[in-house]
């Protein structure tokens, strides 16, 4: 690292921990006890440092806990709780089953034999790309995954194709932004799409509004269907690449095909299992069986055929580096809950609104939570920090708790798309240089104010047919 990236890192490491024992030292809010205005200190510098980023985050968090149990801000039998939450391992264990997804080509697969069905024309493969990320979803919760492993290749190739004879530069950026955009739309579609997701529910669960795989789902559903059919149609009218017609995609997408060769005993067992997974999350509470032990039963299957090696288990780093991450910063996020800040804060907010009824209310807090993300460049960070103030402010307004949960959660995934630096997947498909920042955040914007339309009003009425209100 050379000596201005140092002092750059530590610049940053110093501001966030600066800022942490500055609020520290302030006077203790009234209705506040010492614990809690303490651990906000300590919450508020980790969320700081985690949007700079001199450290990885696995890194930033373990600090942040090791400083907590050092002041005796929370205690060891909290931390042991945290880190044995069902909702942490689930998402650990959905690392393991998309590893061999993308590791044996299976998503690959699956990605050329929609190019091959949708590849006729350009909006074509727009909806291709769409589709793509709507099957393997439920499947692969790292949106850096799925961006880096399946679909930035995927984009890299047809653009490819498009730069030589038929020279189009723009139908680079026609896949980018339609790829950017659904996989914030289908990040919000399913509880193991997105790393963050498991934490709301958590955060919901503290608060005593229960969220299965099940619930999500199909809240999200039909709002959902609707974003991802209107989006490529949306960035074709106003964003189109030169060329329409696209033929020559079909026999790449067939020759790739080819090349794989048939379906492999390992993908035939891996599509099966993922069936059983995705049906034991619906259906496995008839049964008594939780997502968490659904999702080990399929890491068992592929493990016992030998297509997941214990040694894969153990190297795959996303997995242990997001149980670190992600267990520390539900601690701390759960513990500001427990001792009374985020009711405290809550409550300070709803004085500022009350009178209004909870429909216009909630829909005033959707959209301070959704646009507050131009401050993030995390999702996982801005769940952290405002999720569950954001929640308690619209119960105690009168939202049915069940209905903010759901929303606040949808509007967790979709308002990533808002910039070029939203979250994981951004960079990666930023890097490609196909769209320009302009062009990225005029897409952003605009499509906000569709995506918060179809969200808000179709899925309202939806919400209320499902008698969420």
């Amino acid at each position: 690292m050379a000596w201005t990236e140092k002092k750059l890192t530590a610049a940053k490491l110093i501001g966030s921990i600066g800022l942490g024992v500055l609020i520290w030292m302030l006077p203790v809010p009234h209705g506040l006890s010492v614990i809690a205005w303490r651990l906000f200190a300590i919450f508020i510098s980790t969320i700081i440092c985690i949007i700079l980023n001199p450290f990885p985050m696995g890194v930033i968090t373990l600090f942040a806990l090791t400083i907590a149990l050092l002041t005796n801000t929370i205690q060891w039998s909290d931390v042991c709780t945290g880190f044995g939450n069902d909702i942490v391992w689930l998402i650990v264990f959905v690392f393991f089953v998309a590893k061999v997804f993308v590791s044996t080509g299976l998503g690959n697969r699956i990605a050329y034999t929609i190019l091959k069905i949708f590849g006729k024309n350009s909006l074509g493969l727009g909806y291709g790309i769409v589709a793509t990320n709507l099957i393997m979803s439920p499947c692969i919760p790292s949106v850096t995954a799925r961006a880096g492993g399946v679909i930035f290749p995927m984009i890299k190739s047809l653009a490819d194709v498009f730069t030589g004879p038929s020279h189009d530069p723009r139908m680079g950026a026609f896949l980018t932004l339609c790829a950017y955009q659904s996989m914030a739309i289908t990040s919000a579609m399913f509880l193991t799409a997105m790393a963050g997701n498991p934490m709301i529910a958590m955060l919901a669960q503290e608060s005593s509004i229960s969220i299965s795989w099940t619930d999500w789902a199909v809240a999200a559903i039909v709002p959902g269907l609707i974003s991802l059919a209107v989006l490529p149609y949306f960035v074709f009218r106003f964003w189109p690449p030169m060329v329409r017609q696209t033929p020559h995609v079909k026999k790449m997408a067939r020759e790739k095909l080819r090349a794989m060769g048939p379906m492999s005993r390992q993908e035939k067992i891996i599509t099966i299992t993922m069936v059983m997974l995705i049906v034991l999350w619906i259906y496995g509470h008839f049964i008594g069986m939780k997502e968490t032990v659904a999702a080990m039963l399929g890491v068992s299957v592929l493990l016992l055929t030998g297509i997941l090696r214990w040694k894969d288990v153990l190297e795959e780093q996303s997995a242990w580096d997001t149980l670190i991450w992600f267990a520390s910063l539900m601690i701390l996020a759960s513990q500001l809950n427990k001792t009374g800040f985020s009711s405290w804060f809550s409550q300070s907010i709803v004085g500022q609104i009350e009178g209004f009824h909870w429909g216009w209310g909630f829909v005033l807090i959707i959209l301070i939570y959704f646009y507050s993300h131009y401050f993030f460049a995390s999702a996982v960070a801005h769940i952290g920090a405002m999720y569950i103030p954001f929640l308690l402010v619209a119960v105690l307004i009168g939202t049915p708790p069940q209905l903010a949960a759901l929303v606040l959660a949808f509007i967790s995934n979709l308002n990533v798309g808002l910039t070029h630096y939203g979250s994981g997947s951004a960079p990666v498909l930023f890097s490609g240089g196909y769209v320009t920042v302009k062009e990225w955040w005029q897409v952003g914007f605009l499509f906000s104010l569709i995506l918060l339309f179809i969200w808000i009003v179709i899925g309202g009425f939806w919400w209320k047919f499902l008698g969420y209100w």
